[in-house]
């Protein structure tokens, strides 16, 4: 029996796109990580994947149980071209929509937990109005998820609107449902405290009993993305540790596959770095 204290999962777009959804739980199995989260973005290729076939499905379980590896949660970005609180009340409808099918789709595959963007709008300006709207789709979201049994978690953003666990906390304490909570973004609350100069690990702190699981992701000062491990300002023994004296137990290492040659050792090379940093504590 594993006996980890933790559990380390990849994030789907550390590989190339090309690969079939079977090579990529194999990938992540060979490479030292214990699951994978599936990315549900803004494209029309990932959104098609909410439209998934009863056969589609049973493949993707079978899939699962011969690689030994599993798919634990879902990145769903997809609001950020149809967010909760846009003005175009057709733009509503279809992020509702979007919701709906993922809850459905966990359900339909076991997948306990679907990371909610924290954006009320992305492309056009927020108001008092798209905040309103936001707040009253979420309560209708996480209705759906009451239903299912389904953890929505809102991942820390790049953007002011909720880029601190603790603004997070304020719609999971709003909304008050088990199954609102937060999946925060160690390199985006890293950013954001440096912009406010606070603490990454009080923010943390205040998300304390509410956080279902945590993004380990590299940054520097302004730039949110593709930014290798080990060349950021993160610190990662101090939120992982932090982390697990809060009760985390999730973690999902977030990088992005760029184009290069070495893309299998680059996955490799970031799972040992990882590994490293929770070996003296929890291992």
């Amino acid at each position: 029996m594993d006996k980890k204290k933790y559990l380390l999962g990849l994030y789907e777009k550390s590989m190339p796109n090309s690969l079939t959804l079977r090579e990529k739980l194999q990938v992540t199995r060979e490479s030292g990580f214990d699951f994978l989260e599936l990315s549900i973005d803004e494209t029309e290729e990932k959104l098609a994947r909410l439209d998934w076939t009863d056969r589609e499905l049973a493949d993707l379980s079978a899939a699962q149980w011969e690689t030994g590896c599993f798919i634990r949660s879902i990145c769903l970005s997809g609001h950020r071209k149809y967010p909760f609180g846009h003005p175009d009340p057709a733009v509503q409808a279809r992020s509702l929509e979007i919701m709906e099918r993922a809850i459905a789709l966990a359900a339909s595959l076991g997948i306990r937990v679907i990371q909610l963007a924290g954006y009320d709008v992305y492309y056009v300006p927020g108001t008092e109005q798209t905040r309103a709207d936001f707040g009253k789709n979420l309560r209708k979201c996480v209705d759906m998820a009451a239903r299912e049994g389904v953890i929505l978690a809102f991942e820390t953003m790049e953007t002011p609107f909720m880029n601190t666990v603790g603004k997070a906390m304020d719609w999971v304490r709003e909304v008050n449902s088990p199954y609102l909570q937060v999946y925060p973004d160690v390199g985006n609350i890293t950013n954001a405290a440096r912009t406010y100069g606070t603490s990454e690990l009080d923010d943390l702190e205040s998300g304390r009993g509410h956080i279902a699981a945590v993004h380990l992701k590299e940054t520097v000062p302004g730039v949110f993305r593709e930014v290798p491990y080990g060349t950021g300002h993160v610190d990662f023994d101090a939120v992982i540790r932090k982390s697990l004296e809060l009760g985390v137990r999730r973690f999902l290492a977030e990088f992005w596959y760029v184009g290069q040659e070495d893309w299998r050792q680059t996955i490799r090379d970031n799972a040992a770095f990882l590994r490293g940093k929770f070996r003296p504590i929890a291992e």
